[in-house]
């Protein structure tokens, strides 16, 4: 049976070759989306361009929990977190765009009991930190959104638009709290086991 016949008989009712054409349709509207338009909505923009996308985040744990070892000036929470899935894009217009599931306080003998598996927190902040020139200088800069909703079992849908320095390099997300500039997680990944 030709690949044509299986999708007729698979799909009744729609002729394989609009179901053929709707499925591209459907694979490329993502593509477009994140990639934005050619000219921004007029011919003097430049094309919006992805700089970051990511499908895994670190929670603070180890040797970056508290204020020791910051990262871009940042600190680490006092107690470490761990974060089930988070995936999210940075455009080169500002856009930022997160889906944080299950960002809570780790089960580690370190985290009160009550708080294991919890996040206590009613809203996480996204920060943007990115190396930028400052006349012959390079410092550190850091962009950093208004509070999103979250919940006890650390999901939440982060949306922004945020001014990025320009440039922005090597740039870098974390998920901070909601109350106070302490990071719970960033991107990055931790194997779960050595050797993996």
């Amino acid at each position: 049976m030709s690949a044509m016949s299986i999708l007729q008989s698979r799909v009744p009712g729609i002729h394989a070759m609009a179901f053929v054409a709707a499925l591209a349709v459907v694979i490329a509207a993502p593509v477009a989306f994140a990639g934005g338009d050619e000219h921004g909505g007029g011919d003097h923009h430049e094309k919006v361009r992805t700089i970051l996308a990511f499908d895994t985040m670190y929670g603070v744990d180890g040797p970056f929990v508290g204020d020791a070892n910051p990262i871009d000036g940042i600190a680490g929470d006092e107690l470490p977190w761990e974060i089930k899935r988070a995936t999210g894009f940075l455009l080169t217009n500002g856009k930022l765009k997160i889906w944080v599931r299950g960002l809570v306080f780790k089960d580690d003998p370190s985290v009160p009991e009550d708080l294991r598996g919890i996040n206590d927190e009613t809203a996480f902040r996204a920060a943007v930190g990115c190396l930028t020139e400052q006349g012959d200088q390079v410092v550190q800069a850091n962009v950093i959104t208004d509070g999103s909703p979250t919940n006890e079992r650390g999901n939440a849908f982060i949306k922004a638009k945020l001014e990025l320095p320009n440039p922005c390099v090597g740039p870098r997300v974390f998920i901070l709290a909601g109350s106070e500039d302490k990071w719970f997680a960033v991107t990055g990944f931790e194997s779960e086991e050595e050797g993996d």
